[in-house]
């Protein structure tokens, strides 16, 4: 038993879901998704001091719905995987201490979920380890502070920005048949299109979505016809509508094509143009996406996570934003 490795992208035989937990804030459990999630908070600082501490529980939370979930305890898990926008994945590091096992930090900005499935994937494919969890946490007012401004300077917002989102995602994978597995994964490239605004993520971002979406179908030899749901990860509605574009300037042939920012909130919440944030995907795809699979709704689903790779040092030294889009695939079961 291996992994098959195509290009960029591997195919799984023995990888499947085994639980799932997640926790969102109020606005993403406000959301047409809220009955989805496993927990929600009142506010963003869950009681805590900081909103730093308050991302921290959110992701020991999803973590220990998670295992709860699976009958387990945290010492079953032979590794961690997960990240989140924080400088040196702080939220992650600091939850990390109480779980007693090896954690592997990843980075891929909005696309870290994928990412973090993707490898723990490859390890329990290969028979590496038994037992993996791929987490994510975002928070919109640290990464607000971090990325631009924080919340309390009530800056003025542009039209093309995204809203990122808060909650927290894990996922047990294991080798040992489930009713949902994991299909296949595509290891982005990074794009660069020169793109120069922070504030127009799906513009930057949407280039390397298609570009891992070609590559997908490419080395599967399949079309997008194949899945019955494509999903891009946080392009929200103006990068979504700009994907729709390029697919269908290329000509190629899909059933459904959505964007997990476009799906988290209603067009009545103030989020601008829809999610961003590494758990934008990860709640809906983990949440909502998995339990429909879950029900017979859908049989295949792509999930391209995608990530804006930008550094707020250098987007003031006036540099362009790179991209990626990490792309997998779930399945039900046969």
């Amino acid at each position: 038993m291996s992994s098959h490795f195509l290009s960029n992208s591997f195919v799984f035989d023995h990888v499947y879901v085994e639980s799932v937990g997640t926790t969102a804030g109020l606005l993403e459990y406000q959301g047409p998704l809220g009955s989805y999630f496993d927990k929600y908070y009142l506010d963003h600082y869950h009681g805590n001091d900081s909103y730093e501490l308050a991302e921290i529980e959110m992701l020991s939370d999803a973590i220990f719905c998670c295992l709860n979930k699976a009958k387990i305890k945290k010492e079953d898990v032979d590794i961690y995987f997960g990240g989140d926008l924080n400088n040196q994945l702080t939220a992650c590091y600091y939850h990390a201490f109480y779980l007693k096992k090896p954690f592997i930090g990843l980075y891929s900005a909005c696309a870290t979920m994928a990412l973090a499935i993707g490898q723990a994937s490859l390890m329990i494919e290969n028979h590496n380890i038994e037992r993996a969890i791929a987490c994510t946490v975002s928070h919109n007012a640290t990464a607000e502070r971090q990325f631009r401004y924080p919340l309390e300077y009530g800056i003025q917002r542009k039209n093309t920005m995204t809203f990122t989102a808060t909650g927290g995602c894990a996922v047990s994978l294991t080798p040992h048949r489930s009713p949902i597995k994991i299909a296949s994964m595509t290891l982005g490239r990074v794009v660069d299109m020169n793109q120069y605004d922070a504030n127009d993520m799906g513009r930057a971002m949407a280039p390397a979505a298609y570009d891992t979406y070609k590559q997908h179908m490419k080395d599967l030899n399949i079309d997008g016809r194949y899945y019955d749901l494509i999903l891009t990860g946080d392009l929200s509605n103006y990068g979504k509508s700009i994907m729709e574009r390029l697919l269908k300037d290329s000509q190629q042939k899909y059933k459904v094509y959505d964007d997990c920012g476009a799906l988290l909130y209603s067009q009545d919440q103030n989020v601008y143009q829809g999610g961003s944030g590494p758990v934008c995907s990860a709640l809906v795809s983990f949440g909502y996406i998995y339990q429909e699979m879950l029900k017979g709704k859908y049989q295949k689903v792509l999930i391209l996570a995608t990530g804006a790779l930008l550094s707020p040092v250098m987007t003031n030294q006036k540099l362009s934003i790179p991209c990626v889009c990490h792309a997998f695939a779930l399945e039900v079961t046969q």
